[in-house]
């Protein structure tokens, strides 16, 4: 398979975790918050893991020459999702919408679906940036975005039904929420240079969504939620493990 098709395939199968998160939701909306945060808590700890021990690495080079600028693009992403959180969409979490009178405040529901859509957008950018730099980073990142798409996909369809709109409504929300993962793959395709800077830049957008909006949510689940964060850590050094044994 080719690299083209292994990006699509990929931003693809993202962009339908999206999806099938607004469909749980909408489809079944009885979903235990339970079971919402243990997977938020496995996807976590394999962000943070693949994040630090898979992307910092690679965009710093073989001897560390290009860990300053690496780190300031890392830093440029976290703070462009504390801006985008914080300032722009001041009332914002993932997992299940839980406070309705916020989210029916005048523009609530757009800023927030904006802010989601940038989170989307970079994750494509990052899948890409690791496939375009090698398949094994690409494979990783894939599953890391994998892994909290379905939460994210929840959170949309939750801010729009917590709006009092329609549950068609809250499908198509996380369909454009699902279309930005696919356009941050190929916006990444079509400039193919920026690979050294969209790769830490997104590492960092990365970064913010395990540590500063799933680990907090994590923390609201019990001891068993905060256990599935170390398995999400076992998890990725197993799947790293098991990539280079497959591609050595």
């Amino acid at each position: 398979m080719n690299l083209f098709s292994q990006l699509i395939i990929f931003g693809l199968l993202a962009a339908a975790g999206n999806l099938l998160g607004g469909l749980l939701l909408t489809q079944l909306p009885g979903l235990s918050r339970t079971h919402q945060r243990q997977l938020i808590a496995l996807g976590a700890g394999f962000i943070l893991a693949a994040v630090l021990l898979e992307v910092v690495p690679e965009v710093a080079g073989p001897s560390n020459e290009h860990l300053g600028t690496a780190m300031a693009w890392l830093l440029a992403g976290y703070l462009l999702v504390q801006l985008l959180e914080h300032t722009i969409a001041p009332h914002f979490h993932f997992g299940e919408e839980i406070h309705p009178e916020e989210m029916q405040r005048r523009g609530a529901v757009f800023t927030a679906v904006f802010a989601l859509s940038i989170h989307a957008f970079f994750d494509g950018v990052a899948i890409a940036s690791g496939l375009l730099t090698n398949f094994r980073l690409g494979a990783v990142l894939f599953i890391a975005v994998l892994l909290h798409k379905i939460p994210e996909g929840i959170t949309v369809a939750s801010i729009i039904l917590s709006s009092g709109k329609a549950a068609r409504t809250a499908q198509w929300a996380t369909g454009i929420v699902a279309l930005a993962t696919f356009v941050g793959v190929l916006s990444v395709t079509l400039v193919g240079a920026a690979v050294s800077y969209a790769l830490p830049l997104s590492a960092g957008v990365t970064l913010y969504i395990a540590a500063s909006d799933l680990i907090p949510e994590v923390n609201h689940g019990g001891w068993r939620a905060s256990v599935l964060v170390f398995v999400g850590v076992a998890l990725f050094y197993i799947t790293h493990l098991m990539l280079h044994a497959a591609l050595s």
